[in-house]
């Protein structure tokens, strides 16, 4: 007898599962419930559509309800929204939208998929005309109309993670001036503090005014005729703006799955089991409501991301069927872009490990994206996070202008794949000059990473300078053009790389030698000609611009 799948939500999840499950059984009958109007769209791509870098608003919708059902035979419902599930039963109480009718439908497998919905603060005044929130088609409606009727000169986007970010460049390509105001000290939470700093330095290239460490406290009231609104920020700053995003983040939709008593996780989503099931055998869930995994530890953790939420559709599909697969885990993998630049990470960050007493090493790499001596070649800056002992990768951040997310894609592989940095030095990489490099980024990252395992090089980073004694020597091997342009660290003394040798008499043995240049290379040069010498080193890994980033003050 041919299986009824009842799936609530569609886009990245849902719509996955629908597919998925119609490939496997051609008999199953297969319905999609979504409340609102859209059964399959590029929630992704509508910053760019609001920027004007996607000029077609068609080109967001990945599928509609007729399509769908062409395709895959698969009953799609808009504006169908679910109001409750009677377990025991096995029913769902559904409410058409349209002509305001309840029914109930029976299922033998239900799939959730309600997504996550934007966290709005509980701030006076922010229920008004000018303030929006970007989650949906109808959202990016509102937020162009706006623009287009109201014709801002000023915006205001409090949140600085994805859609904060994206919705801050957005604006700037409608020639909008920008205020970004993010509570936490850093945009991009993912990602490091010195990382974050790139960011921050080409939002503020760009003219976005950067308020870091701050929160919006209240909207002053307003009529609906209003073109302006008066922001005021938690240290009592008043602040004069035409349109408010809101974009603190997201909650993942759980008020269904909470009528119903399934089980909801310890931050907040619905709990799943590693096939995907929820606390009832026939409910499974997928997608940005779900607490799954993270890769490294295995603790729960929220991931909205389109990604996994589609893997999650395909694997719930495939038990309902029979399949005894099982989820593998969440890195987080994410990039975004950030006018000229890019950010990606994968696995945890510093903050992270801190925070769960995690032992681990960083390194620093700033190299090419291709062959210097190429046209157009520009630094991609790397942060890999790796276990002291084993070299286990736990994390790595970049930056840069290209090829950021080539560089993250291979780490996450390798780390999917149970690599160590010691593999990652060995890795056959694509090269021509105007692709990479000979020996690329992730090689220079898992060369530099074995030799601290190894203890070939011993590092230091910038924090260590303030614990500096007497006992030791800061040297700056750049060149004398170099330290003129750029300044030194504070009580460093400038011996060039090539007269390194010839300087030897200024280098006390009895004392540590702490050595840097611009961004390593040339510290690890200098580094093993003094170890070999029998000199006690340490090289400030990623060199002077990560100890500029590090001590960036914004």
């Amino acid at each position: 007898m041919s299986k009824k799948i009842l799936i609530v939500g569609g886009v990245a999840g849902g719509a996955s599962a629908a597919a998925r499950a119609r490939r496997l059984d051609e008999q199953a009958e297969i319905i999609i419930l979504e409340r609102g109007a859209y059964i399959s769209f590029a929630n992704c791509g509508l910053p760019y559509h609001i920027g004007g870098e996607i000029k077609s608003r068609d080109t967001l919708i990945l599928q509609t309800p007729e399509s769908f059902k062409s395709r895959f035979n698969v009953d799609i419902r808009v504006q169908h929204e679910v109001l409750s599930i009677d377990k025991q039963a096995k029913t769902i109480t559904i409410k058409n939208r349209e002509t305001n009718t309840e029914y109930d439908e029976s299922y033998d497998a239900l799939i959730l998929s309600p997504g996550a919905s934007p966290f709005v603060p509980d701030i006076a005044g922010i229920d008004n005309h000018l303030t929006h929130r970007l989650r949906t088609l109808p959202d990016m409606d509102a937020i162009m109309a706006s623009i287009e009727i109201n014709k801002p000169k000023h915006a205001t986007v409090c949140g600085g993670g994805f859609i904060g970010l994206e919705m801050v460049e957005a604006l700037r390509h409608c020639d909008i001036q920008v205020t970004l105001v993010e509570f936490a000290p850093q945009v991009m939470g993912p990602v490091d503090m010195e990382m974050a700093n790139m960011l921050h330095n080409e939002l503020i290239a760009h003219d976005v005014n950067l308020v870091l460490g701050k929160a919006l406290q209240q909207v002053k009231p307003c009529n609906a005729n209003d073109s302006d609104l008066t922001l005021v920020l938690n240290d009592q700053t008043e602040l004069n703006t035409n349109l408010l995003i809101m974009a603190v983040g997201v909650k993942p939709e759980t008020s269904l799955a909470i009528t119903a008593d399934l089980e909801i996780g310890c931050l907040g989503g619905i709990k799943v089991d590693e096939f995907m099931c929820t606390s009832d055998s026939s409910i499974y869930a997928v997608g940005d409501a779900v607490e799954t995994p993270e890769y490294v530890t295995g603790d729960a953790m929220l991931a909205p991301l389109a990604g996994p939420a589609n893997r999650q559709g395909r694997l719930a599909a495939n038990v309902i069927f029979g399949a005894k697969e099982t989820y593998a885990r969440t890195q987080a993998t994410a990039i975004c872009k950030v006018f000229d630049l890019a950010v990606a990470s994968t696995g945890l960050n510093e903050k992270t490990l801190q925070k769960k007493q995690i032992p681990y090493q960083k390194i620093y790499v700033h190299a090419a994206n291709h062959a210097g001596y190429y046209p157009g070649a520009h630094p991609v800056s790397l942060k890999l996070l790796f276990s002291p002992e084993q070299g286990q990768i736990l994390g790595a951040q970049a930056v840069g202008k290209e090829g950021v997310d080539k560089r993250i894609d291979v780490i996450s592989v390798a780390q999917r794949a149970g690599m160590t940095v010691f593999d990652l030095q060995d890795l056959e990489l694509c090269y021509a000059p105007p692709f990479g490099s000979a020996r690329d980024v992730v090689n220079q990252a898992g060369l530099v990473a074995s030799n601290v395992i190894k203890g070939e090089e011993v590092e230091f980073h910038s924090d260590f300078l303030t614990s500096l004694s007497d006992q030791h020597v800061l040297v700056d091997v750049r060149g004398e053009g170099e330290v003129a342009n750029s300044g030194m660290l504070p009580n460093a003394i400038n011996i060039p790389l090539d007269q390194l040798r010839q300087s030897l008499t200024q280098l006390p043995q009895d004392k540590e030698i702490l050595v840097y240049c611009q961004v390593g290379l040339r510290g690890h040069v200098a580094s093993r000609l003094l170890t070999n010498l029998g000199y006690k080193v340490r090289n400030l890994s990623g060199g002077y611009k990560t100890y500029l980033l590090a001590n960036q003050v914004n």
